[in-house]
């Protein structure tokens, strides 16, 4: 058996892994490319014939892991797609989302390329394709053993990174030969982060595929991160300004809506009103407060004295273009929780563009800002970043606060490797900046395991 990295591999983006096991070509995530890994043209095309793929395993709903899987179906993908019931629903909203961004970039594109008298570009996939392909996916529940073919069993274990995100346990086995054991991570989660639970820990692997997002770096406590979001808001209306938090629609904006709630119900912010710009998000809230099943225990505990963990007094959704165009008419004394998380799409290029330049705003980021993006641009401390054709200036204050990602720290993801009771052969690192990885590769060479950082196209033998 075979397994080769096509994506995530020395970067952060567009995850996909293939496997190749009896007469079976299987793939592990099929993600979108983001950042600089999209301008380098990594997402028009495949190092493969998507007619020759027999399955697709999504480990998770993000588009740096499911994105790309309407452009696998255009292009003559026609097997079945294998994941949990809350990334399938979740999929639903987030896939048809992709394809009319695609749409809307390549239709401004093609405006200019009109104006220069140059023939007009395809986008990656619209909105239809992406709904089509939908049709293709079966959900199952984490722990249960699913047997596509003989030779395969796969079972989803919680990854504690998104609603519905799993590790994925493959048993692997040859015609002739023993059972290997192949263990993908996915996206680890963050320990100790509200709604979800905490990653599970696997008892035995043979191979590991894992990710490295923080493998250079520790989280602050998560409830000390809340105190200090909290703080940001009180310390900017009181200085006459606003708070703009960039904020993944699928994940992060409802473990902030989670956090603003508590500290809500507690008056540490009174009389605040906060807007989440973005009906991706809305729809997506709708889908946790639906899989209420899959969360943890503190946010169950919780729900007996308030029904709706994620809503209250102040919190509003917008749906129309005017009323997210309203929101900065408001001068102060608002939270805009907006999308896409890296500023690199969709509504909050507005409000920063309106936000930014003036100092008594403060920009919170809340997630992983990939290299390229222009997140990563203003959170590297550009005093001037381009936003619509147009130069801003950056004089908002600027926070991170990396406790809130969804991503486990160097800490949580050395804890997981070292509960696999004996090492596994070998540990592949994937998705990651490469000084995250050779940090992380140092740390585990500490402490005897074999790893190696991939690279895009290697191919590895898997052996008994």
């Amino acid at each position: 058996m075979e397994l080769q990295f096509l994506g995530a591999a020395e970067c952060v983006t567009g995850s996909c892994h293939m496997l190749k096991i009896r007469d079976k070509t299987i793939l592990l995530d099929c993600g979108l490319y983001q950042g600089k890994d999209q301008d380098q043209g990594k997402n028009e095309k495949f190092q493969f014939n998507p007619k020759d793929i027999d399955l697709v395993i999504l480990s998770h709903a993000h588009i740096d892991h499911s994105g790309r899987i309407p452009f696998l179906y255009k292009n003559g993908f026609k097997g079945e797609i294998l994941c949990t019931k809350a990334t399938m629903e979740l999929c639903e909203v987030m896939l048809p989302d992709s394809g009319h961004i695609q749409e809307m970039e390549v239709e401004w594109k093609n405006r200019k390329r009109k104006r220069k008298g140059l023939l007009p570009e395809e986008s990656l996939y619209s909105s239809k394709v992406a709904e089509e392909c939908l049709k293709l996916f079966k959900s199952y529940s984490y722990d249960e053993k699913i047997k596509p073919f003989d030779g395969l069993t796969i079972t989803f274990k919680d990854a504690g990174h998104l609603l519905g995100s799993a590790i994925i346990e493959l048993e692997l086995e040859e015609e002739q030969g023993t059972p290997i054991k192949l263990v993908y991570s996915g996206d680890l989660g963050n320990f100790n982060i509200p709604l979800i639970n905490d990653p599970t820990f696997i008892d035995k692997a043979d191979y590991v595929i894992m990710e490295t997002t923080y493998g250079d770096k520790v989280h602050n406590n998560f409830k000390d991160v809340l105190k200090e979001l909290a703080s940001i808001v009180k310390e900017t209306f009181a200085r006459g300004g606003n708070v703009i938090i960039p904020s993944f629609a699928v994940g992060r904006t409802q473990e902030v809506l989670y956090a603003l709630n508590k500290y809500f119900e507690e008056d540490m912010v009174k009389n605040c009103s906060v807007y989440v710009d973005s009906p991706l998000a809305e729809k997506a809230t709708k889908i946790f407060e639906n899989n209420r099943e899959v969360f943890d225990a503190e946010a169950k505990e919780l729900e007996k004295h308030d029904k709706n963990i994620l809503d209250f007094q102040g919190l509003n959704f917008t749906h129309s273009a005017e009323e997210s165009m309203k929101l900065n008419e408001i001068q102060k004394g608002i939270v805009i929780i907006s999308t896409s998380g890296m500023c690199d799409a969709g509504r909050i290029k507005h409000h920063l563009k309106h936000n930014l330049w003036r100092k008594e705003n403060s920009v919170v980021f809340v997630g992983y800002q990939a290299e390229g993006t222009l997140g990563r641009e203003i959170l590297d401390g550009n005093k001037m970043v381009r936003i619509f054709g147009e130069d801003i200036a950056v004089s908002a204050s600027i926070y991170n606060l990396q406790g809130l990602s969804g991503h486990a720290d160097r800490n949580g993801l050395i804890n997981w490797i070292e509960n696999i009771k004996i090492k596994p052969k070998q540990v592949f690192l994937v998705h990651g900046d490469i000084n995250s990885q050779k940090s992380f590769k140092e740390l585990l060479d500490s402490k005897k395991y074999q790893s190696v950082i991939v690279k895009s196209k290697e191919k590895y033998k898997l052996e008994n």
